[in-house]
C-alpha cells in the first residue's frame, strides 16, 4: 500500500551509517543522492531473500488454501467472526495492490535518482504508465485461487483517476481481473472510501466469506491508523494465530504506517525532536 504521505524527517549520516555531512550534498553526475530510502530500495530490488520471502509468503498461502475453502466456519474477516452470516456466502480474498501484488520498486529508484520525495502528480504518473511487474509469486497464487472459484479483490490506495492504468496493469502482469463486478476499489471511487480502507473491506464481506487477505501494512488486515507503536504491536500479537494462516503480509523497508507510528502520529514535532525520538526507537540494549 502506498501510503500518499511523504516521510518527513531525512535522517542524518550520523544517524544512519556513523559518517559526518549532510543527507543532501552536492552530488557529481555519476553520484547517488544518499536518499533515506536507497538502502531499504536496492534490498527490494537486488536481495534474492527479498524474493524469497514474498514466494514463501504465496506458497505459504497456497498450502493454507485448501482448507480455508472448504471450512466454512473458515473466515479471515473479524467482523465475520462475530456472526455466522458469512457461513453461505461465497468465498473472496483481498488483496493490497502496491508491494503486494505490484513492486513499485522502480518509482522509488527515481525519486532517488532525482533527489525528489514523495509527490502525488510524480506517483499518479508512474502508476499511468501502467509498467510495474508483479510481486514475485502473486501471480501464481491468485489464479490459482481464482481457478478455484474464489473472487479476487484488490483493495488500493491509489488514487481512482489512475484505476483504469491499474487495471490494464495488473492484466497485463497476468493477475485475474473480474470483468462482471468490480473488484479493484481504489481510494476516492465511492464516499467513505478513504485510506483506512475498512468501508471497502466492509462491502466485500458483507457479500462474501473472506478466506484470506494480504498486505504490507497492518491497515490491509484491522484499523491501525493513528494508533501508538505499542498498540499497533498489542494488536499483532493478540492476532497472531492469523498470520501464516488467513493474513499474509510481505516486507517493506521503503515506506508504510510504520514510520508516521514511530512518532505516534504526531505532525509538529521539530527535525530536533524527530531525531531525538529515532535515537530513542534504536534498540541498543541500554549500551
Amino acid at each position: 500500500m502506498y501510503l500518499h504521505k511523504p516521510f518527513l524527517l531525512i535522517l542524518s549520516l550520523s544517524i544512519l551509517t556513523g559518517a559526518c555531512g549532510s543527507m543532501q550534498p552536492v552530488f557529481e553526475s555519476n553520484e547517488i543522492p544518499l536518499n533515506k530510502t536507497t538502502q531499504a530500495t536496492l534490498w527490494v530490488q537486488n536481495a534474492a531473500e527479498y524474493t524469497a520471502i514474498t514466494t514463501q509468503t504465496y506458497n505459504t498461502a497456497q498450502r493454507m488454501f485448501p482448507l480455508s475453502l472448504e471450512d466454512s466456519f473458515w473466515t479471515a474477516s473479524l467482523n465475520q467472526e462475530e456472526n455466522e452470516n458469512h457461513l453461505s456466502l461465497p468465498p473472496a480474498i483481498i488483496l493490497d495492490i502496491d508491494e503486494t501484488v505490484l513492486d513499485n520498486s522502480p518509482f522509488q529508484a527515481r525519486m532517488i535518482k532525482q533527489d525528489k520525495t514523495f509527490n502525488m502528480e510524480d506517483w499518479n504518473a508512474w502508476c499511468n504508465e501502467a509498467n510495474a511487474d508483479a510481486v514475485p509469486g502473486a501471480v501464481e497464487f491468485t489464479n490459482y485461487a481464482a481457478k478455484n472459484g474464489v473472487v479476487i479483490f484488490y483493495i488500493s490506495n491509489r488514487s481512482y483517476e489512475v484505476e483504469s492504468a491499474t487495471r490494464k496493469n495488473l492484466i497485463e502482469q497476468g493477475f485475474p481481473v473480474a470483468d462482471s463486478i468490480d473488484t479493484i476499489m481504489s481510494n476516492g471511487e465511492e464516499p467513505g472510501w478513504n485510506s483506512s480502507k475498512i468501508q471497502r473491506r466492509k462491502l466485500v464481506e458483507e457479500n462474501f466469506r473472506l478466506l484470506m487477505a494480504f498486505g504490507d501494512d497492518l491497515n490491509d488486515f484491522f484499523p491501525a491508523k493513528g494508533i501508538t507503536q505499542e498498540a499497533r504491536a498489542a494488536l499483532v500479537e493478540e492476532h497472531s494465530n492469523k498470520f501464516g494462516r488467513m493474513w499474509f503480509v510481505f516486507p517493506n523497508p521503503v515506506y508504510g504506517s510504520w514510520e508516521d507510528a514511530l512518532f505516534d502520529f504526531k505532525e509538529d514535532l521539530s527535525e530536533n525532536e524527530r531525531t531525538s525520538i529515532l535515537k530513542d526507537r534504536l534498540n541498543s540494549k541500554n549500551k
